[in-house]
């Protein structure tokens, strides 16, 4: 891949909340995963954790938890992605916390960019109940759920939004 190629890939990747309901294969669950472990990560403790949820009854009940939103009662796969403090407080102390919040972000942009890579659409949903979340899947109390990523064969194909100028973002050497 080049690095035209690179780009167009990340370009065309766009929030998806509409879904077949057609399965994930579980070849593509495990290829999401295996691209997932090899993401950077804080002193290379991986201080994440993801739970997979499938289970129509589950994906109802995290849908509740996330203000009924509609796209993760629909789609077949919801990976909920944790950090876990416990893995990085252990080395740094109290910064420990905002690594375990790094190191979960950058597992689940893996997660979307491996769904891609697979021909798979997916949507970062961030508006959920922590606590509801929590106790839908019996969370630890070390873990703190951080994303909730749908994914799944979506209806039409993802249409990329406009995005602001990339030197909006930029300042050199100081603000």
């Amino acid at each position: 891949m080049d690095s035209s190629d690179l780009h167009a890939f990340l370009a065309g990747r766009a929030s998806v909340r509409d879904f077949t309901g057609e399965p994930v294969a579980e070849e593509d669950l495990a290829f999401i995963l295996k691209c997932t472990g090899t993401a950077p990560s804080a002193g290379n403790l991986e201080a994440w954790d993801v739970v997979v949820v499938t289970e129509e009854e589950v994906r109802e009940a995290l849908s509740e938890a996330a203000f009924s939103q509609e796209h993760i009662r629909q789609a077949p796969l919801i990976l909920v992605v944790c950090s876990n403090y416990v893995r990085s407080m252990s080395r740094y102390g109290e910064r420990g916390i905002l690594y375990a919040l790094e190191d979960a972000t950058i597992a689940c942009t893996y997660m979307m960019l491996a769904a891609r890579a697979r021909g798979l659409e997916s949507c970062w949903t961030g508006a959920f109940d922590d606590e509801g979340v929590r106790e839908v899947l019996d969370l630890p109390q070390h873990l703190r759920p951080v994303a909730l990523l749908a994914v799944g064969k979506g209806k039409e194909p993802a249409q990329s939004p406009p995005r602001m100028a990339v030197g909006e973002h930029v300042h050199r050497e100081s603000w």
